[in-house]
């Protein structure tokens, strides 16, 4: 059957209450792979025991070809076993036997990058979800727990590196230039956790000391000319093994431990047991090639898939629909950890900034879901910002209500109990209870319901009775087959300030909003007060408030928990630009004013002053309209950032001055120079002041790192100077050989504010250093170019056309990486009625073309639903 033959009729769903538990379960397997980018032969040997009723069926590929099927010594007839769909079945008495198959399979025409397959001169796997299917036939669910014993041989010079999950058994040569390796995993796992990798590859190597003393032997694996980029994640990985002793107890349990970075990668990174493949994005780094920002992605993202060790590995998810039991409970950890290593304050903005932009706008859309969903037709369509951030503020919000150590009793119990097995969202939140004492009956509505709430809350002050009262309300908008909501549980940290004294008044506290409305009576309130709430961002909510423009600037300047002290100041603008959009005459001299006294505050460190005076995005503000039209938004927002530059200009001058002495450290204060260097940059340029172009050519040239001069590249590529062109020149020949340096040159050009970016994007589709078929550089230019709000909705639809166009010849290679170019086109209800028929033009076009896969056709078809 080929996969991209048409689908005639829509696909049945996977339902979560379908489940049901394996007929059969392979307690041990034992892999054979002769390994060739042509042709990998792979020999698989089951030991298959009876867990109900029904034939072994293991599920397989139609581009693998098998060869031999055998039970007990016996090899079958073709009478005796047959392909049903994409499964191997054979009907089996009694309760135990040894399988045993041959298949052959094709590394270097996997184009989806799923199972096997070739990657610049390297054989590698990505089995998460549904990939080790693709490798050899195997019951390829997750709720199969199996000890591997793995074989690898091939050609000594193509492949003298072979690796797999667990500890290195055995190796020696096989004769005719080829060699051997043998690994064993002792460790219970399901197949999605399998990885192997053979080529040409040098190690970083370290050791890590385990808190029972134990070493651990770690290898980071890549190219050799990459080996002096990768001295950070090292560091990275080694502080992360530390803190998830010294935070949760969890200490590693194997000998070694590897990564392995390639540079043809669907995702992020793969927590495959002692065997983690990366995408080379969040392994390389040095001050010439990375910027903080992606330093910071690899410490977290390292971390990460490190913390599965435990959330994930050891405790597995019994069914797909539980992936946020992994994802959501381990991007908390690795947010935490990535915390504790840098500025508390800054990290919380920026996983805040992530939620907004990515998981409000699904929570809000044709694609919504709750974080454990219901049904799905393809689970790679359910690695979504609802199951990892959405997840994380979910498990942040037991985190809040239960306190650290209780949260720390709950995940120790969560641990103790289902070691070693599959287990369900529904037993974390047990866990959580009975270590605790606790109810979360309401709680368990977050793993229900879709949606975000909505909370208005009203302070009243009654200065007769020094009295003060807040009512709560939310609601809980409705979203696809969930019409009618029931109320989430709402941890609010709330505190009041004195508007006159500028101090506390009633210090933070707690409060747990449990229905639709509530109401808190503060007493001895003197003066009058001011609301902060949801300090911290405790609960992922959208909060509306009777606060003024007066209160919310008070706020940016005396609000004593930093997250609250930018959220105020980030409100104050988006009231002053919504007013602005709609038509209203608005005054902006409290913003002005607000950015003025944070730019100045002596007591404010960088980092935060250049996360607190950017305006917020063209696409977030488009989320707090009814309908968005993208050309009045644009204008709007371009018009307060340049008075915003203008008036200001002095300032800003002075807050650039401060940082042109910085030199690259990778240390919070460096970082946080950097960040507001390049923001002063860009309201100077934005302002037309004079010689901001120059400035930021000099600091192009001049900068000793990637942060600095990939900031003014990005400053430059928003203007018509004639240094716009010198730079992206010089960028590129400085950096044309180095694949993922360039992904920037791409990503920095898609995300122009030029009103000629969409022209400038599709000639860039045609560069020969674009390709679909790597993930990386797709998603540098198309992704990139999708999320820049003003040129993606060009009025006349060509944005639209080339993000389509681009969906449908990347579905032909890799159906994933297509898949998620989806979304922004099934936004289409939100726009004005011009583009909002241009986009759904395209989503129809989308789904009528013949030979979709599968993975698009989800994605598109509920867009339209």
């Amino acid at each position: 059957m080929d996969q991209h033959s048409a689908i005639a009729t829509p696909p049945a769903p996977i339902l979560r209450q379908d489940y049901r538990p394996p007929a059969w379960l392979v307690p041990t397997i034992r892999l054979d792979c002769d390994l060739d980018a042509a042709e990998t032969i792979v020999r698989a040997r089951l030991e298959v025991v009876r867990n109900g009723d029904g034939p072994l069926a293991l599920d397989g590929d139609p581009g693998m070809r098998p060869r031999a099927v055998s039970v007990d010594g016996r090899a079958l007839g073709e009478g005796e076993w047959r392909i049903e769909g994409d499964q191997l079945v054979i009907d089996l008495p009694g309760d135990a036997h040894v399988v045993e198959t041959e298949v052959a399979i094709s590394p270097e025409t996997n184009t989806q990058l799923m199972g096997l397959y070739a990657s610049g001169g390297l054989l590698c796997t990505q089995c998460e979800a549904e990939g080790f299917r693709r490798i050899t036939f195997f019951p390829d669910r997750p709720d199969v727990l199996t000890r591997y014993t793995v074989k690898m041989t091939a050609d000594r010079a193509t492949y003298p590196v072979l690796l797999a999950n667990g500890d290195l058994v055995g190796e020696g040569d096989a004769g005719g230039g080829r060699h051997w390796a043998e690994w064993n995993d002792p460790f219970p796992k399901p197949c999605y956790l399998f990885a192997m990798v053979a080529g040409d590859l040098q190690a970083n190597r370290d050791r890590f000391t385990t808190m029972s003393g134990r070493e651990v032997q770690l290898g980071i694996w890549v190219r050799e000319a990459d080996l002096p980029r990768t001295d950070h994640a090292m560091a990275a990985l080694k502080a992360a093994m530390a803190w998830d002793e010294k935070v949760y107890g969890r200490e590693y349990d194997l000998g070694i431990f590897n990564i392995v970075a390639v540079s043809d990668f669907n995702f992020g990174a793969m927590e495959n047991k002692g065997l983690n493949i990366f995408n080379s994005r969040y392994i390389l780094a040095d001050p010439e090639t990375a910027t903080d920002a992606d330093y910071d992605a690899i410490a977290g993202v390292v971390a990460h898939e490190y913390f599965h060790n435990w959330s994930g590995n050891r405790v597995t998810c019994r069914d797909w629909f539980q992936l946020s039991l992994k994802e959501g409970f381990t991007v908390f950890r690795d947010q935490e950890f990535s915390a504790d290593q840098g500025s508390r304050a800054v990290k919380r903005i920026e996983d805040v900034r992530v939620l907004r932009a990515a998981q409000f706008p699904e929570d809000g859309g044709p694609l919504a879901h709750p974080i454990r969903p219901d049904s799905y037709l393809e689970i790679s369509n359910f690695y979504t910002a609802t199951i990892y951030n959405k997840g994380a503020e979910v498990i942040r919000m037991l985190h809040t209500m239960l306190g650290a150590e209780g949260f720390r009793r709950g995940t120790d119990l969560y641990f103790e109990r289902h070691d070693g097995e599959a287990a369900t969202c529904e037993d974390f939140v047990k866990a959580m209870e009975d270590a605790n004492g606790a109810d979360l009956a309401d709680f368990r509505r977050w793993y229900s319901q879709a949606g975000t709430p909505r909370l208005r809350a009203a302070l009243s002050h009654e200065p007769g009775t020094a009295r003060a009262r807040l009512t709560l309300e939310q609601t809980v908008p409705p979203t696809p087959g969930q019409p009618d909501k029931q109320p989430m549980p709402l941890p609010l940290r709330i505190a009041l300030f004195g508007a006159k004294s500028g101090r506390p008044i009633v210090d933070e506290q707690v409060h747990i909003l449990g229905g639709e409305t509530g109401e808190i009576v503060f007493e001895g309130i003197d003066e009058q007060p001011v609301l902060s709430i949801n300090r911290g961002f405790s609960a992922p909510v959208v909060v509306e408030t009777n606060r003024t423009a007066a209160d919310l600037a008070f706020l940016s300047a005396h609000d004593n928990d930093p997250f609250a002290r930018f959220e105020a100041m980030q409100q104050l603008m988006v009231d002053t630009l919504v007013a602005a959009i709609e038509g209203a005459h608005v005054d902006t001299r409290p913003v002005i004013e607000a950015v003025r006294n944070t730019l100045t505050d002596p007591a404010l460190d960088a980092a935060f002053i250049g996360e607190a005076v950017m305006l917020p995005t063209e696409a977030f503000l488009g989320d707090q309209l009814a309908e968005v039209d993208p050309a009045a938004i644009r204008a709007a927002r371009e018009a307060l950032r340049v008075r915003l530059g203008r008036e200001l200009e002095g300032e800003w001058r002075a807050a650039y001055a401060a940082t042109a002495a910085n030199r690259f450290e990778y240390t919070p204060s460096a970082k946080g120079l950097r960040r507001l260097r390049t923001v002063a940059l860009g309201y100077l340029a934005a302002a037309g002041a004079e010689g901001s172009a120059a400035l930021a050519l000099a600091q192009f040239e001049g900068a000793d790192n990637m942060t600095d001069r990939n900031g003014a590249l990005g400053v430059l590529a928003n203007s018509t100077a004639p240094e716009r062109e010198t730079a992206l020149a010089a960028f590129y020949a400085r950096y044309r050989d180095d694949a993922l340096v360039l992904d920037k040159w791409f990503t920095t050009q898609a995300l122009s504010t030029r009103e000629d970016t969409p022209e400038a994007v599709e000639r860039l589709a045609g560069h020969p250093d674009f390709t679909l078929a790597n993930p990386n550089r797709m998603r540098a230019l198309v992704s990139a170019f999708a999320a820049n709000q003003y040129a993606f909705h060009a009025a006349d639809g060509r944005g639209y056309r080339f993000v389509a166009d681009m969906i449908l010849a990347a579905d032909k290679l890799n159906p994933q990486s297509a898949a998620r170019l989806v979304p922004p086109l099934g936004r289409w209800r939100r726009f004005e009625p011009r583009r909002s028929a241009l986009m759904k033009a395209e989503l129809e076009r989308i789904v009528a073309t013949p030979g979709l896969s599968k993975d698009v056709f989800e994605q598109a078809s509920k867009s339209l639903a």
